[in-house]
């Protein structure tokens, strides 16, 4: 019975954001789905600052979960409610609005399924 159940481990994702380009935090390998319980962002330059964070489908569309959100200087800030679910191959990005001030944490429960 255990068998049938998909396999799963849990993981966290992290990003110290150095750039202003898009960076990639975490992409869900093939054969697997992922829930993200947690994105936490935390400013430590004592600069207030933003953030954009997206998700890009399988088939690269690009979507906007959070554009130019504020982050308060030296301030921690929980960017999910409620739990987020990704398919195989979908890429969540973070950009910053100015490097070196942003560390990004995403915890995430990843199921193996064997399915592509």
């Amino acid at each position: 019975m255990a068998d049938s159940l998909p396999k799963a481990r849990a993981i966290n994702a992290k990003v110290d954001l150095t750039t202003t380009d898009a960076t990639t935090l975490y992409t869900v390998p093939t054969k697997h789905y992922a829930i993200i319980e947690s994105i936490l962002v935390s400013e430590d330059s004592g600069n207030a600052d933003t953030i954009t964070v997206t998700v890009t489908d399988s088939a690269s569309a690009v979507f906007s979960l959070f554009k130019t959100k504020s982050i308060s200087a030296n301030g921690t800030t929980e960017l999910l409610t409620n739990n987020l679910n990704l398919t195989a191959s979908e890429i969540i990005k973070v950009t910053a609005a100015t490097a070196g001030r942003l560390h990004v944490v995403m915890s995430i429960k990843e199921y193996y399924t064997g399915l592509n």
